[in-house]
């Protein structure tokens, strides 16, 4: 409710009474000479009169039991500071100094013990109020001895003395709404609403706040199964003592407070019980009504052994979001604070929802932010593959906490042959569309991967697959594939920025690869180069986002890199390569305050490569002695490696895979040994069906080849190429 402040009972000189500002309208006084400036009251919100001896101060809104033969001519001061409510019978709010007001039966001439004479300084640095002249007694001070308190304007009754008009709180109410809802406004999550409410309450509007919210907390439309539970979920309190810095010191009591010890942690609201009722009715009530009386024991707990704040010094008010109730937040009051009035109800009402809404944002907005992260989860690799001759590390950093979600993704993907694909991509945008829309390019890029294409190739096929999800599907995309066994290493770029390759003397260099157009511009050919990749050497893969900010281009942040990468390297020396982990968070540490504009995808390979004399190559023709002759040079390879212990299962193997092969193949079979941390064996044809694993039967000549492989080998598969298949199994050394 609000009032507008205007009194047309004693309209003030030089306004007039008709005008809608009313008694604001002030009249201006040359200030009078002839006695000494009186200094502004510190702590009241008081201002001080026209300087002068013979101008006594009125308000704005007379106070009960102030002054009423006023100049009509003085000025009148501003409402009293919000946060700071006038006490009854005179007494001081929570806080307040001691010299601020002197006490009412302060003979004349004389000054209160505590009080500040005129022209001092008030304890804290507070001004001393003013003093009416001839008396020892404050300007405007209520509850003068023989003189009778003003009614109130509104209901005709007498006010008590030392207490604010009903339309002076109104208007403290009102500010006091308003800056408790900003600030409750201001929260994102659930802890930051719930602890703003109980900040902006305590101590300015109760003594002690407790929130209860449901448990579990219903998501939107979702309807909640179960009971109805309400889980303590804050409490505060105004503190018993203050620290010198005017903070709370954390000085422990000898006995709890009622107000400390009020509230349990769990309670279940029961179907038709005087709380359940309570807080289908919404609206806050006062604790001194039935309903509430017998709703308290059930929320705070049966088991209490403390009494209730008597008369009207609790509210409860229930806390109901779009569409259902969530929680309840009771306020409480001390004895020595003046209860709760009727429009305080209307206060809690608005911080009640206020903070019920605020509660169902903040829970909306948590489940989007963990569906963004599962999203952004499962899009990238969970795990790196474990390759032969390569070591692998990732990093992603999102744009913002706010940003979760972007287009950029990496990947390695095992090929046939022991080589390996690394892959990594940006899509346009920060939003769940360039999530999805990343999440079928990385589905496609692994499909063609497997398929054995050229990186070219791959990248045409990316490029029509992004014009199919649409004509503003836009992304860039660099796609490399290192052989192991050749140390050669095959990139095409479609407009991505260039990888840069660290040397194992410590050079850095950036390589040279055509940019190419990004991926859905459509119409266009990509085209690849083939690389040294040395062993101890490190590539490095990265989106822009690493490179580009609102502080520099592009091609700055990529000479910075490589500068970075260069100094890395000198740390650990010319011989040996720094750790692959740390060389990618030292590189992230070149990321300046202002330059985390972009999500950023990184992968870095370390080349160990496949030594020439741990690799065994031969061409078999397909001839029926060719499964005898696979025996004998796997034999020998594995003598000449120290490995005889596995040459019988090796030689057993080997022959059933080159019986099929040879069996339908119309060109030379390859056969290769590769002895890394495992041994393994690859079989390849031109034959472009791949073998499956079947259960023979008993009168079956045949079919038992796989079965030996998939009991005896430590694992095995077939990739299909685009020249036909391989069949690879892999042995435990040793």
């Amino acid at each position: 409710m609000t009032e507008h402040p205007t009194s047309f009972d004693r309209p003030s000189t030089g306004g007039d009474p008709t005008d809608p500002r009313g008694a604001l309208l002030r009249t201006p006084v040359p200030p009078d000479t002839s006695g000494p400036a009186l200094p502004a009251q510190g702590r009241t919100g008081r201002t001080p009169t026209a300087a002068g001896a013979g101008s006594p101060g009125t308000f704005e809104h007379a106070q009960p039991g102030a002054e009423q033969a006023a100049e009509p001519d003085a000025h009148r001061p501003r409402p009293v500071s919000e946060g700071v409510p006038v006490q009854p019978d005179g007494g001081q709010p929570p806080g307040a100094r001691s010299g601020d007001v002197p006490p009412a039966d302060t003979a004349p001439g004389d000054v209160a013990a505590g009080a500040v004479p005129p022209g001092d300084v008030a304890p804290g640095g507070g001004p001393a109020g003013p003093v009416r002249p001839g008396s020892g007694e404050p300007a405007g001070v209520a509850g003068r001895p023989g003189e009778a308190p003003e009614p109130d304007r509104r209901t005709g009754q007498p006010t008590a003395p030392g207490r604010p008009t009903p339309m002076r709180r109104d208007g403290d109410r009102l500010r006091f709404v308003g800056a408790a809802t900003r600030r409750i406004a201001r929260g994102m999550d659930l802890d930051e609403i719930v602890m703003g409410l109980c900040r902006a309450t305590v101590p300015t509007f109760a003594d002690a706040i407790l929130v209860y919210l449901r448990e579990p907390l219903p998501v939107g439309d979702e309807r909640p199964t179960g009971p109805l539970v309400l889980r303590l979920r804050r409490t505060d309190r105004i503190p018993a003592e203050r620290d010198t810095e005017g903070g709370f010191a954390p000085v422990p009591q000898p006995e709890p407070t009622e107000l400390e010890t009020v509230g349990a942690e769990l309670c279940e609201v029961r179907p038709g019980s005087a709380l359940a009722e309570v807080l289908r009715g919404v609206r806050p009530v006062f604790t001194d009504t039935p309903a509430a009386h017998a709703a308290l024991p059930e929320l705070l707990g049966e088991e209490r052994d403390f009494p209730l704040p008597d008369g009207r010094r609790a509210i409860l008010a229930p806390l109901r979001g779009r569409r259902r109730v969530i929680g309840a937040a009771l306020f409480l009051r001390g004895p020595e604070r003046i209860a709760f009035e009727a429009d305080d109800l209307l206060v809690a009402a608005q911080l009640a929802t206020h903070s019920a809404l605020g509660i169902d944002k903040a829970v909306l907005y948590g489940r989007e932010a963990y569906i963004a992260d599962e999203l952004q989860r499962t899009m990238l690799p969970e795990n790196l593959p474990r390759c032969t001759g390569v070591r692998l590390a990732s990093r992603y950093l999102p744009a913002a906490e706010t940003a979760r979600v972007g287009g950029d993704w990496y990947d390695a993907i095992p090929l046939p042959g022991s080589r390996v694909a690394l892959v990594v991509g940006d899509v346009m945008g920060h939003s769940m569309t360039s999530a999805a829309i990343m999440g079928q390019l990385r589905t496609t890029a692994q499909t063609l991967a497997g398929l054995d294409l050229p990186p070219q190739e791959v990248l045409h096929h990316l490029d029509e697959q992004a014009q199919r999800l649409g004509t503003d599907r836009m992304a860039t995309c660099l796609y490399a594939v290192y052989d192991p066994v050749t140390h050669r290493i095959t990139v095409a770029n479609a407009g991505h920025p260039p990888p840069v390759l660290l040397h194992l003397g410590g050079h850095a260099e950036v390589l040279r690869v055509p940019a190419g157009a990004p991926i859905g511009v459509g119409g266009v050919d990509f085209e690849a180069v083939e690389l040294d990749a040395p062993a101890g050497a490190t590539l490095l893969l990265y989106t822009d986002g690493l490179v580009e900010s609102r502080l520099r281009d592009v091609w700055t942040g990529i000479e910075q890199l490589r500068e970075r990468l260069a100094a890395t390297a000198q740390l650990t020396g010319p011989d040996h390569p720094p750790p692959l982990e740390a060389l990618c968070d030292e590189v992230l540490d070149m990321l300046g305050p202002g330059d985390r504009d972009d999500d950023i995808a990184l992968l870095a390979a370390r080349f160990d490569g496949i030594a020439p004399s741990d690799v065994a190559y031969w061409f078999l023709e397909p001839e029926d002695a060719a499964p005898g002759k696979a025996r004998r040079l796997a034999r020998r390879a594995l003598a000449r490696w120290g490995m005889e212990d596995l040459t019988d299962s090796v030689e057993l193997l080997v022959s059933e895979v080159v019986t099929n092969a040879v069996r339908y193949a119309s060109k030379p079979v390859t056969l290769r040994l590769l002895r890394t941390d495992v041994l393994r064996c690859e079989v390849g044809d031109d034959v472009p069906q791949l073998p499956r694993l079947r259960q023979a039967r008993a009168t079956d000549e045949g079919g038992r080849g796989l079965y030996l492989v998939n009991r005896l080998a430590r694992r095995w598969g077939a990739t299909r190429l685009s020249t036909g298949k391989v069949v690879w199994f892999e042995l435990n050394r040793g």
